[in-house]
């Protein structure tokens, strides 16, 4: 655990000094911390409401040992395979996902969508796709994801600016990454099972960690709203068209490790609220 948060503390400084290499320094109003992963109030690519304390709590490199405690009980082992599916909206808990994964030795699948939440990976120029690349070529994290979204409203940004949209689509087309743009939700769900399962080469999932509140990872289901956040137990699963990823692996009874409401989350295992480092590299 320990191990973990070291490595997301020094990937967090790595993301930080390669976005103000791109001209976007931390603004320490709301980063105090200075970690580089606390985006914009709104931008072209934002999806939705979120928090600002929230996604500061979310900085603090002790939730990477938290998600080395959280794949253990589980039952997740070195050299399984796990499926992630993250959303923009939380750049620093799919840090912190990864770097459990590599500290664990695990074979780690993501699918990412780039659209986020005020205060995620909202920076359009700089957004959760490029924080990526920046922790590929450090060698820190195996950051690459086997697919890319837009995300947001039906995975196809109906909820940001038409400008925000484009923008994301020429990204992720330029990337060479495989573009998921469906905005039915039972083949969304569908394709992106057998983008995980072809990408364990037939080794099963032995676990699913859902970043955020994506529409086509938590479906559209009010009842996945009383989920509590962390390892979970018992998932009720909806008719095919109404649920998502973390749905649909819970029903072929895969592990789920549900990353949102962040506050809860904290509170669950002990972790601060709206965190302050007692340090920081300069």
């Amino acid at each position: 655990m320990i191990e973990a948060a070291r490595l997301m503390a020094k990937a967090e400084i790595a993301v930080r000094d390669c976005r103000a290499a791109r001209g976007f320094p931390v603004d320490e109003r709301s980063d105090p911390n200075r970690t580089g992963l606390i985006g914009l109030e709104t931008s072209p690519i934002t999806t939705s409401l979120g928090s600002l304390e929230a996604k500061r709590t979310t900085t603090n490199p002790e939730f990477a040992g938290l998600l080395v405690r959280l794949l253990s009980e589980a039952g997740v082992r070195k050299g399984d395979a796990v499926a992630i599916g993250a959303s923009g909206s939380f750049p620093a808990l799919i840090i912190a996902t990864l770097s459990a994964a590599r500290t664990m030795g695990l074979r780690a699948f993501v699918i990412s969508s780039l659209g986020a939440s005020e205060w995620g990976a909202n920076i359009p120029a700089f957004n959760w796709l490029d924080m990526e690349e920046c922790l590929q070529k450090t060698g820190l994290l195996d950051a690459r994801p086997i697919a890319l979204a837009v995300g947001g409203d039906e995975d196809v940004g109906r909820d940001m600016s038409p400008e925000g949209r484009e923008l994301l689509r020429a990204r992720i087309g330029g990337s060479g990454i495989l573009f998921i743009e469906r905005a039915d939700l039972r083949a969304n769900v569908e394709e992106r099972l057998k983008l995980y399962e072809e990408a364990a080469h037939g080794r099963p999932i032995k676990a699913f960690v859902n970043i955020g509140g994506s529409w086509a990872n938590i479906g559209t289901n009010g009842e996945v709203l009383k989920l509590r956040p962390g390892l979970l137990r018992d998932v009720f699963v909806p008719p095919p068209g109404e649920r998502g990823v973390l749905q649909a692996m819970a029903a072929q009874k895969v592990p789920v490790i549900h990353l949102l409401n962040i506050k809860g989350l904290a509170e669950r295992y002990g972790l601060p609220w709206d965190w302050k480092a007692a340090w920081r590299s300069p």
